[in-house]
């Protein structure tokens, strides 16, 4: 069940990508990301949350997201 979500999340946060225009918006697609990302691997699911959002919401600053 793990390899099942390591490997359909990326494709929800791709899909999403295009619709984001906003640091909130990605901010919270992000913090889901990084949520699932962290229960599949066994990690703390708070601590990739927080780190997805982080990098959601900091993604158009750093130019990765424009």
């Amino acid at each position: 069940m793990r390899i099942f979500k390591l490997a359909v999340a990326p494709v929800f946060v791709l899909a999403l990508a295009g619709c984001l225009d906003t640091d909130a918006e990605r901010a919270l697609a992000g913090a889901a990301a990084g949520a699932l990302i962290a229960d599949a691997t066994g990690n703390n699911v708070a601590a990739g949350a927080a780190v997805g959002a982080a990098g959601g919401a900091l993604c158009d600053d750093a130019g990765v997201c424009n």
